[in-house]
């Protein structure tokens, strides 16, 4: 049988794939292409990521489809409840990838708090000639420790979030309509760990009590911060997305960046991808990344892997 991972797989799912009796293509099929190609191969598992829509035309058109598997967590871009009515199995890898997106938020809220985004821009254009007013510019950071963080959508990445804030010495409060309370297992480098449990709050206490916000939700039909929620925060809270584009009113937010209501926000997914607005990328205020809280080097290969174990299970055993 044949596995199309036309957004990418890491070594080691190739291999455990191999080894289990599958052939693996890697080749980049254009969108429009994807369903004459599943059909000229006779491909039985079709693997994404965010990139590769898998839409009903796809799933109608291609009867050799018994697997559609999405490399990470959200699975927005997969019409997942149609596919399943047509017997075509959907899987994902909810736990790999969760502390490489944790570490991400913390990069973004590091950035945020000592301004390295902006001054990483502005260094080679001024760093030579205007060194002390640079200085003087970024000479307001603030610590991370002891402030609150507030998380909303208190799931896999949401806990890993939780773990580095504790071990940062935060205070870490949380939201969620499906966890009512969670015990959060902060792991050392030595074998030690401490635990320590967390009681989800509404989230209209997240939005007054937060220093800093990071939000793990999946897609919405509406956002989750609009101009209401801004006005409930503190000003100079830190605001960081790293979930799905769209949960964030993005014109509202640039009116809260440039009234002090936010301090800065932190954007790993926008409401327009691949093309996110100019006016997001441009501000000085805001830490940017593409889309990339799943791309590590150990979160691929455990998706990878996980993918493959999935597959086998499905179709071989």
């Amino acid at each position: 049988m044949k596995v199309l991972a036309n957004d990418g797989i890491s070594k080691s799912g190739i291999l455990a794939l191999e080894k289990g009796g599958f052939e693996v293509i890697t080749t980049k099929v254009a969108q429009e292409q994807v369903a004459n190609y599943i059909n000229a191969n006779a491909v039985s598992v079709l693997l994404v990521r965010s990139a590769t829509k898998v839409r009903q035309d796809i799933i109608d058109n291609c009867p050799s489809l018994k697997v559609i598997g999405r490399g990470g967590v959200g699975m927005d871009n997969i019409d997942v409840d149609y596919a399943r009515e047509k017997g075509i199995h959907v899987i994902n890898t909810p736990a790999s990838s969760s502390e490489s997106v944790a570490e991400l938020v913390f990069a973004h809220l590091f950035s945020g708090v000592r301004f390295l985004h902006d001054a990483n821009r502005n260094m080679p254009l001024e760093g030579d000639s205007n060194f002390e007013g640079l200085k003087k510019a970024y000479a307001n950071g603030v610590e991370l420790r002891g402030k609150t963080l507030g998380i909303i959508g208190f799931g896999r990445i949401g806990k890993a979030v939780a773990k580095i804030g504790l071990g940062l010495g935060m205070r870490v409060i949380a939201a969620d309509k499906f966890v009512g309370n969670a015990e959060i297992k902060v792991d050392f480098y030595n074998g030690q760990f401490i635990n320590v449990d967390i009681i989800t709050e509404p989230i209209e206490d997240i939005f007054r009590h937060s220093d800093f916000i990071s939000l793990h939700v999946p897609a919405q039909d509406g956002y989750v911060i609009g101009k209401a929620e801004f006005e409930l925060m503190r000003d100079g809270v830190g605001i960081v997305n790293a979930s799905r584009g769209g949960v964030i009113n993005e014109v509202e937010l640039l009116e809260a960046l440039e009234t002090g209501k936010v301090l800065f926000a932190g954007l790993d997914v926008f409401e327009e991808e691949p093309t996110p607005a100019v006016q997001i990328l441009m501000h000085p205020k805001i830490s940017l990344t593409p889309h990339i809280g799943a791309a590590t080097l150990e979160a691929q290969d455990r998706i990878g892997t996980e993918l493959a174990e999935q597959i086998i299970s499905l179709l071989k055993n």
